[in-house]
């Protein structure tokens, strides 16, 4: 029997083996013993290999008959049925699902727009003179594409297509190159726009769209850490990851363009611009000319507008503070501290007293104020120092902070325009036909949504026009692309929302066997601080992530969790980026890592599920470092969110 299969049965052993002892004899069940039962029994049935939504709703069908059979045998099969009608229509009405397919479809898209190939080889390109660029690059590529499809499978297969064998033939270690795809092929579960967020989000009652802020900066600081782990193994064991020889390096130029660098300039913008006058373009077509200069201008015309608008914002005149608007910044102000800034949703139970509400005053009841000439004089009076201040505001003058920022800009650009050959231009061209087109799709969609532009449906809904039209602009949009793409995004769609289904009517089960009264009676009788149980809860989800995958955590797992946020003072917010954060071990921590499965699919014969198990490690760790981070500093996570929605 191979490894695998006897840490699972052992893994099944030991639950069962759990279960009958530290269970009564089945004289003595109660109700919430019957709930724990059914929880250790869907851990094993999907240990097995049964389908986790139907095995889900199965169990949850069989235990609510035995809740209600307890209570009134007579009617326990037509509450059954009524409560599997109830669970799934609340599922079908639920509008924060229908972004789900929309998402899907838009990463189906751009996944075959082909783009990932033209991104990985530019990136690498450009990253040649860093330590380990190769593994950098595929880490770069992963997060950018993981953020544009969200579907951990599609970048780890096609990473591990077109990275893992360049990686391998450039001489990188086997381990270091396993690790890097599939670690940043994970990255999708965490950044935005992540399925996972949707799906916690949907669970647990907290707004998608403050978990999407919430997510961002833990997402770039993890690949961030990724990243500079790639470096520092490069720099430490060059054997490892050793660099890229001069014919690697080597960038084709076109006949034009090696005739201005060897008339004129190795430098691109000087060469141009001399190239310009008429008589000395040494025979190089102005049309020609003209776009390139356009192309090696874009920097400094892109930094040139937004320091235009920065200085247009900041030498605004102030409004004047007329009496209107003192009284509506005090509204404010009154409304800001009641407490929104806490990003708690309203308690559950809480209903609005009909007693309380009187009826608007009749007509007969309404006594007009007699006009007061006096009071028309303060007014005007108010008005005209108001109107006067208004005329002779001018601009105000930019502060010290612009200034400082236009001249390191400035001093960035000349260096920049300095090193700029046309070795580099070539990079910066494949740089704006693949990486540009993605950053601002992805741009587009998360900014609608954090700033509140867009719901997340509709912020889905123009991702999959952008998807489409990138897919169009690189000739890849026909029928046999769209069929595809609604094929796979209607299985995967079916797929999540049979497992809130299922979910919905287990949940629905467990709380009436009284499962949730029973573990938060035990969670609190353990006299836990919130740091204990917090510690505690997310060392009990990474051990989950060795079984399970990350669905069946958060469907069957989450229910049980969030009641208990309440009573340590844990914001369902803070604790879910917590979660998308550990959950990425769900997909790297064996034996049910499917990274290391999709990527053993696609590689060389000669790389065994081994290796590639040994490279997940190091990942692995720098995953627990980043979330310790996040606990120690919650303002990574938070302070989006705070800023943008207090």
């Amino acid at each position: 029997m191979r490894k695998e299969l006897w840490f699972g049965v052992s893994l099944m052993i030991l639950i069962v083996g759990a279960v009958a002892f530290f269970m009564p004899s089945p004289a003595d069940w109660t109700n919430g013993h019957l709930g724990l039962l059914m929880l250790a029994l869907i851990v094993v049935a999907i240990m097995l290999g049964f389908p986790t939504a139907f095995t889900l709703m199965g169990m949850g069908v069989l235990f609510a008959w035995l809740a209600y059979r307890h209570a009134n045998p007579e009617i326990a099969v037509a509450q059954t049925l009524d409560l599997m009608v109830q669970r799934t229509y609340a599922v079908m009405t639920n509008d924060v699902l229908i972004s789900i397919p929309l998402f899907v479809f838009m990463g189906y898209l751009v996944e075959r727009a082909n783009l990932i190939e033209k991104l990985f080889r530019s990136l690498h390109l450009a990253l040649a003179w860093l330590p380990g660029s190769l593994a950098v690059a595929t880490l770069i590529t992963c997060a950018v594409f993981a953020t544009a499809t969200g579907i951990v499978g599609a970048v780890v297969t096609l990473m591990g297509l077109l990275a893992f064998p360049a990686m391998l033939r450039a001489g990188y270690s086997t381990q270091l190159s396993a690790g890097a795809v599939t670690a940043g092929g994970c990255l999708g579960i965490l950044i935005p726009p992540s399925v996972l967020l949707i799906v916690y989000g949907a669970t647990a009652g907290v707004s998608v769209v403050q978990l999407y802020a919430g997510a961002f900066f833990p997402g770039l600081m993890l690949a961030g850490l990724y990243i500079l782990y790639a470096v520092i193994i490069a720099k430490l064991k060059p054997s490892m990851a050793p660099p890229l020889s001069a014919e690697e390096r080597r960038i084709p130029l076109s006949g034009f363009a090696t005739t201005l660098r060897d008339h004129f300039s190795e430098r691109a913008l000087p060469a141009l611009l001399m190239a310009v006058k008429g008589r000395r373009n040494a025979s190089v077509p102005a049309g020609y000319i003209v776009r390139q200069l356009g192309v090696v201008l874009m920097p400094a015309i892109f930094v040139a507008l937004m320091m235009s608008l920065m200085y247009a914002v900041v030498t605004a005149p102030r409004a004047a503070q007329g009496p209107a608007i003192s009284e509506m910044g005090a509204m404010v102000e009154s409304t800001e501290s009641t407490g929104f800034d806490d990003l708690q949703a309203p308690p559950a139970d809480a209903t609005t007293s009909t007693d309380s509400l009187q009826p608007p005053p009749t007509t007969e009841s309404v006594t007009p104020k007699p006009a007061a000439p006096l009071d028309a004089a303060p007014a005007a009076q108010t008005s005209a120092p108001v109107a006067q201040e208004i005329a002779e505001a001018g601009s105000r003058p930019a502060p010290m902070w612009f200034w400082i920022t236009l001249a390191v800009l400035v001093a960035v650009l000349a260096v920049f325009y300095w090193f700029f050959n046309f070795a580099r231009l070539e990079v910066f061209k494949m740089l704006l036909a693949s990486f540009f087109p993605l950053a601002v799709m992805i741009l587009a969609v998360l900014g609608s949504i954090v700033f509140g532009l867009a719901t997340p449906t509709e912020a889905a809904a123009v991702g999959s026009l952008g998807g489409a039209l990138l897919a169009a602009a690189y000739g890849q949009l026909n029928y046999t692309v769209v069929r595809d793409s609604v094929f796979l995004t209607v299985k995967t769609s079916a797929m999540v929302c049979w497992l809130f289904v299922g979910s919905s009517i287990f949940s629905a089960a467990f709380a009436l066997l009284g499962g949730q009264a029973l573990v938060e009676q035990w969670v609190l009788s353990m006299d836990l601080s919130p740091v204990q149980f917090m510690i505690l809860a997310q060392i009990i989800i990474f051990l989950l992530g060795w079984p399970l995958e990350w669905t069946e955590i958060i469907i069957i797992f989450m229910p049980i969790f969030i009641p208990l946020l309440d009573n340590f003072g844990i914001d369902p917010l803070f604790f879910g980026l917590l979660v998308a954060l550990n959950l990425q071990t769900a997909f790297l921590s064996p034996p049910v890592a499917m990274a290391a499965f999709y990527l053993k699919g696609v590689a060389p014969p000669h790389v065994t599920l081994n290796q590639i198990f040994a490279g997940m490690l190091p990942f692995m760790a720098i995953q627990i470092v980043a979330l310790a981070l996040l606990y120690i500093f919650p303002g990574i996570g938070l302070w989006l969110p705070q800023v943008l929605y207090r």
